[in-house]
């Protein structure tokens, strides 16, 4: 074999190829969304906020009560929003395989209908007269992430720069029915701003005889409005009669962050 020869000439430009598949479009957001749930306190299924859209309307579950056990539901998530009401909306299944409905005195906790209130204890079963009683809700879905914020004051707070309001309440944080049992409220969900005060919101339904009622033993627990100079003293005592707030009970906000162009 002899010796390596020179570089030749460069050739012709060839044709052109054909064109490839499309490719992934960068840079699109994740379509996902952020699910919350609005109570109207009364008989009529509330309006998803600006911004946000219907998924369903329900009913108002507060919290449950089997064998002296209470079980609650955070008022801002779906789980809150029952589609259908029964007083008793649960079945009781025990190890022996064996389940049971509607055999024991189990109770269900709603929020109620605070235009149609009821003196303490009477007793209602008639059905239409029930039904005008419980709270209805709506779930709705929002393209951004929603908060609620407590002002510990008689003043409704501001939203965070870049946020829209939703809607301004007053700050519920707890609530006991039988036995003392209950649940609690989580205050950066939307479920602890009730857009109306009652210092009883809510209605205890008996299970098995089907049977709902003001009890004088539930109670409501809100945060209070302070003072910011009074913040380390002892607390003052004071009573307030009625169901009037008189700036005694902290208010608050809901707001939804606004969507990123």
């Amino acid at each position: 074999i002899g010796p390596k020869g020179s570089v030749g000439e460069w050739g012709d430009k060839g044709t052109k190829g054909a064109c490839g598949p499309p490719g992934i479009l960068p840079g699109l957001p994740p379509n996902n969304g952020f699910l919350f749930t609005r109570h109207s306190q009364n008989s009529t299924a509330p309006k998803c906020p600006d911004g946000s859209s219907l998924i369903y309307t329900g009913y108002s579950l507060l919290f449950i009560n089997g064998y002296s056990r209470a079980h609650g539901q955070d008022l801002g998530t779906s789980g809150s929003c029952l589609q259908r009401f029964s007083t008793l909306p649960f079945v009781i299944c025990e190890p022996a395989g064996e389940c049971k409905y509607a055999e024991r005195n189990d109770y269900s906790y709603w929020l109620s209908n605070i235009n149609e209130l009821l003196p303490e204890n009477p007793i209602v079963s008639n059905e239409e007269l029930l039904e005008s009683k419980i709270s209805r809700c709506s779930v709705c879905e929002a393209k951004a992430n929603v908060i609620a914020l407590h002002s510990q004051t008689s003043a409704v707070p501001p939203c965070p720069s870049n946020w829209n309001s939703l809607w301004v309440g007053f700050s519920f944080v707890m609530e006991t029915g039988l036995g003392a049992e209950g649940s609690g409220q989580p205050l950066a969900s939307p479920g602890s701003c009730l857009e109306s005060f009652h210092k009883m919101p809510f209605i205890e339904c008996n299970g098995s005889p089907g049977t709902c009622r003001k009890d004088s033993g539930t109670y409501s627990y809100w945060l209070a409005a302070l003072s910011q100079q009074n913040m380390f003293r002892k607390p003052r005592p004071w009573r307030n009669r009625g169901n009037s707030p008189d700036g005694k009970i902290s208010r608050c906000r809901v707001c939804m962050k606004q969507k990123l162009r």
